[in-house]
Formats: structure tokens, sequence, C-alpha cells
């Protein structure tokens, strides 16, 4: 016996509700359990698709609907139509396709016409918090219930002089504002990675001024419509930090008590016998402990160790 109720076109073909059993009222789902068999077991029917194998557009709905079973703990046809602007026959197409896919399917239930997740459900994919907030937070009042992130927004022609010259294998002249030094007079870079830490876009760029590499956010680089560039005079250094990668051991605040300790843990979903573990490049050090708040007094967690990896 399995939890699963559909309409029949919704079924995968090698299942078919055979009778009702019985309903019940689980809080606050309404859950009609059904006996099920399967008719056939041929292997061109059972092989299960794979998620890569489908076209862009529809994988990207199946995801917004495992999401919806993940998240809100339940979905139907309406979320997709409305969400993808599509058919309901498409939406029915893509509920089968999603039957297919996942190894703990949802109980339908024909009295909420919805689809209900079950306690052992699987998420297909995970989802950042940003995603989650957006399934969760639905028809939001004209305020939000989200706070706003400053709005950073770059200069499209200045990003796009950047990118050119960092495809091009070419050094660029740029006028930067640093924050300590203030403004600089022209100095020539040569692009080679673009970086996010979360809120900003930054430019990672060999330094001609420094002779190093650092880092500079687009965003303060002075806007030029043709910025002069030039070949390379040389090959530039091997960035070695941008290629060495450190191992983060982070763990809950030493002056924590046991019990603000262990919440710590829970809420960043760690036990209590280990630590948190942050695999990034040793160049970006800086931008994870900054955005974990791990050099403010007032942080909840705290850097215990740095480590070193092979390369």
């Amino acid at each position: 016996m399995i939890l699963l109720e559909a309409q029949p076109h919704e079924l995968p073909p090698q299942v078919q509700i055979c009778r009702m059993k019985y309903s019940h009222q689980i809080n606050p789902f309404s859950i009609r359990i059904v006996n099920v068999w399967t008719m056939r077991a041929e292997s061109s029917i059972t092989r299960r698709m794979s998620l890569k194998a489908l076209k862009h557009a529809q994988r990207e709905r199946i995801l917004f609907l495992d999401q919806c079973l993940t998240w809100r703990g339940q979905a139907n046809r309406r979320d997709l139509m409305e969400r993808f602007n599509i058919s309901m026959a498409q939406a029915a197409v893509d509920f089968r396709t999603y039957l297919s896919l996942t190894n703990t399917p949802p109980v339908y239930d024909a009295g909420d016409k919805a689809y209900f997740s079950t306690g052992d459900h699987c998420a297909l994919t995970d989802a950042g918090p940003e995603q989650v907030f957006e399934l969760l937070d639905g028809k939001a009042a004209s305020l939000g219930a989200s706070i706003p992130l400053p709005t950073r927004v770059m200069d499209s022609t200045v990003v796009a002089q950047l990118y050119r010259a960092m495809k091009g294998e070419r050094d660029i002249q740029i006028t930067y504002t640093s924050m300590t030094s203030g403004l600089s007079d022209p100095q020539w870079i040569s692009p080679v990675q673009f970086h996010f830490d979360g809120e900003a876009i930054y430019l990672r760029a060999w330094s001609y001024k420094h002779s190093a590499f650092r880092d500079y956010l687009p965003i303060r680089i002075a806007k030029q419509t043709q910025m002069e560039t030039r070949e390379r005079p040389a090959p530039l250094r091997f960035d070695t930090d941008w290629n060495s990668l450190v191992r983060l051991w982070i763990r809950p605040r030493s002056d924590l008590s046991d019990a603000q300790a262990r919440a710590v843990r829970l809420e960043y979903g760690f036990d209590d016998k280990t630590h948190l573990m942050i695999e990034t490049r040793k160049a970006l050090v800086f931008y994870v402990v900054r955005r974990w708040r791990l050099n403010q007094e007032t942080a909840r967690l705290e850097l215990e160790m740095t480590e070193q990896l092979d390369t």
C-alpha cells in the first residue's frame, strides 16, 4: 500500500487505483489512503527519466513544482499555470513527469484538488533562502514582508568593457575610488575573474600600480564611454590565492552557554560533535568571514581554524 491518489490522466501508466479503502483527517490536511497495484513492470515504463534530460523550460517547471511540494507541502496545476502561463493540459503533463522522477510521490486529495507531500518527501534539488521565501510569501502586502537590501546597481557600460577586456586577455585603464585612499589617478589593471559575495559583484584583476592581484567593485569605477585598452605586456603571474583552496572550521562562539551553543548548532545545521566546515578559495576567505560576521563581537559563530588544502 502507498499513499497516492490522482486523477487517472495524471497517474504514471504502471499505476492504477483499485478502490478507496478509508479516509480520515490528519491536521491540517485531509488525506485519503487508497490501494494501488502495479499493472506491469516493463523496462521501458519503469525506467525513470533524468531531470537533466528534460528541456530547459520543462525542467524549470518541474523544479518549481518540486520546491512547492518541499516548502509549501502542497501543489496543484494552478500553481504551474499561473507561474508559467501554461495550459491545464501542459500542467497535467508536468505533473505526470514529476511523478515519474520522484521517489517519494505526493498524495492527491480530490476534495482540495491538490497534491500534498508526505512525511518522507525528498526534494529533487536544493533551494536557497530567497527562493524559499518567495514560495512561502505568496501575495505579500504592498510593503512586503522582507527587509530590502541596498540597491547596488553597476553601470552596464563599465561592466561590458571590463568583461570584454577579460575575455580578450587585455589590460584596461580605469579610474577607481577606494574607500581608504579616495579617488585614484587613472591606472592599468588586467581583469581575470568576476566573483560574488552574496551582496555585491567584484572584479579580481592584476593591479600594475600595486603589483598584486586585487579586488575591485565595478560600481566604484568611473564611467567612460570608451575605456582605453592595450595588450598585456607580459603573461600575468600565477594567482596563488585564487588557485589555493582552504577549509574553514567554524564553531559556536566559545563564550556561549551549552544551551546557546546547542541552539546555534541547530540553527546552522550541525550536531554537537561536529564543526561547520566551509571550503573556499584562499582569496575569498575575507568575504566568508565578513558575510558570516565571524569578526564581530556579537557573532554567534567563530572561526576556529583555517586549513590549507593541497591543490
